[in-house]
């Protein structure tokens, strides 16, 4: 309790406040334009955060990463164009409202839903802290390593119909990460002679080109198109709340998939939404309503998504693994400053923990108050032209690049990653593998040195209770996945 009440602390602090309204009123206004989202905003973001405090900085990218699914609801519901990629289940049935008039009902019931996924897993994220705190110390070397191969068996195996892609390009980020001066034995790592590669390929450099530099260039080769918004007059604000009441249960079943969602390293809101809307559907009594306008169809959706961020910080916060690209640059300011994520994080920063955990809580709450009071306002802010946006994005992207080393060489390379993201944006392949290839294979490449100087050979490696346990999880999931594609391409040819 002490611990908690000193952790409390930090809410006397300008800056902290200063952060928290950042990150809420940025985050929402962020999604709410469509085109945008919160990973290019982070990563413009990301090198003004290196010199702030280390809670300041990381609250105002958390306040970004879960208040622009909240805004991203709001295009969604409007205009059937999701403002987040992670709000497009929204659209089925929040537009549908809107059709029947029922825009205003639609959206409070997505922001109390929202909130509702949000508080719920911070609650689940503070409970699970003592457990946290007890086992994270029992993970040795050897252990974060297979942990952190699992985190990559996941990325790849959860992009379903793109694994074969998907890992090429989590192998290219691993790749991307050697490049350089290597840290044990100082030797050059696939330099070719090319002195400027010396200081290796800088993380920030690329995920400013991949996504904040490629979308600008998706926006600036696209077309503006006029934005007619709907009339939000009409029902009461309180039906919505009234709607999140009814279906209770829905709601809760949905927050808790996105939490266990958020854990698993690679999966994310995708998958979370896509089970927490199948399963309202199989609950609903009346099923033949999902897509025309079920207002369980907006729990599910948004519930799971929102609950994901808080509980993504569960593998980041106790191993120092990001399940998927936002948490992984987040990862990069806690470096920064010297908080290393893992086991013994809690111990030595345990203050930064609970003040990180209040944090959570706050940005939900002056979210709702400022989607309460401002949604009228954001409504002009979705008409923004897109070519506009995307002149702005690249500008601010070229000078954020810059100001990490005042190098134009990290501009130039950042402009190649973004013509790179843009061809693999057309292409339709994602683009997070490559991120979280770089993580997970700095991690692993760092725990496998040092475990090293304990094995002889591979089965050493996983001679310990946690790290077998995780290699078992590895071969279920490789073997269920090749079982599941094995199946999928049998059944054409026995049809022939």
């Amino acid at each position: 309790m002490e611990l908690l009440l000193n952790s409390l602390e930090i809410f006397t602090r300008l800056d902290v406040w200063a952060a928290l309204l950042v990150g809420s009123i940025g985050g929402v206004i962020i999604g709410a334009i469509p085109g945008v989202g919160p990973a290019v905003a982070i990563a413009i973001l990301l090198p003004a955060t290196y010199s702030l405090d280390p809670i300041v900085g990381i609250t105002v990218l958390i306040g970004i990463y879960g208040a622009s699914m909240y805004g991203g609801s709001i295009p969604a519901i409007l205009i059937n164009t999701p403002g987040t990629p992670v709000n497009a289940l929204t659209t089925y049935d929040g537009y549908s409202m809107t059709q029947q008039g029922r825009a205003r009902r639609a959206l409070t019931l997505a922001y109390w839903s929202s909130f509702f996924g949000g508080i719920f897993s911070v609650i689940c994220l503070i409970l699970m802290t003592g457990f946290i705190a007890q086992i994270a110390p029992l993970f040795g070397s050897r252990d974060i390593f297979m942990a952190a191969v699992l985190g990559l068996v996941l990325v790849i195996v959860s992009h379903r119909g793109e694994s074969l892609m998907a890992g090429l390009l989590v192998f290219l980020g691993i790749f991307i990460a050697t490049i350089g001066m290597e840290s044990i034995r100082y030797s050059s790592r696939f330099t070719f002679g090319q002195g400027w590669l010396r200081s290796g390929v800088d993380l920030i450099t690329v995920l400013l080109g991949l996504f904040a530099m490629s979308q600008a260039f998706v926006l600036l080769l696209g077309k503006d198109e006029k934005v007619d918004m709907p009339d939000l007059k009409g029902e009461s604000k309180r039906e919505g709340f009234f709607d999140l009441w009814k279906y209770k249960l829905q709601a809760l079943i949905s927050a808790s998939f996105g939490v266990i969602m958020g854990i698993i390293p690679g999966v994310g809101e995708f998958l979370a939404q896509f089970f927490s809307y199948n399963i309202a559907n199989s609950m609903s009594k009346k099923p033949e309503r999902f897509g025309k306008g079920a207002p369980e169809g907006i729990i599910a959706s948004e519930a799971a998504n929102n609950a994901v961020p808080a509980a993504a910080m569960i593998p980041l916060l106790a191993l120092g693994i990001p399940g998927e690209a936002l948490t992984a640059m987040m990862l990069s300011v806690f470096y920064v400053h010297s908080i290393v994520p893992g086991p013994n994080l809690f111990v030595q920063h345990a203050e930064f923990v609970y003040g990180l955990y209040a944090s959570l809580f706050v940005v939900n709450i002056l979210i709702m108050i400022f989607l309460t009071l401002a949604t009228r306002q954001l409504l002009r802010i979705i008409q923004i032209p897109q070519r506009f946006l995307g002149l702005s994005i690249l500008g601010l992207s070229f000078v954020g690049v810059y100001s990490l080393r005042n190098s134009m060489v990290d501009c130039v390379i950042c402009a190649v990653f973004g013509l790179f993201g843009y061809v693999l944006k057309r292409l339709n392949l994602p683009i997070v593998p490559i991120i979280l290839g770089m993580v997970l294979g700095s991690i692993m490449e760092q725990k496998f040195r040092a475990g090293l100087a304990r094995v002889e050979g591979f089965t050493d490696f996983i001679n310990r209770p946690i790290s077998f346990t995780i290699f078992v999880l590895i071969v279920i999931i490789l073997v269920v996945n090749f079982y599941v594609w094995w199946r999928a391409h049998r059944q054409p040819a026995e049809y022939n």
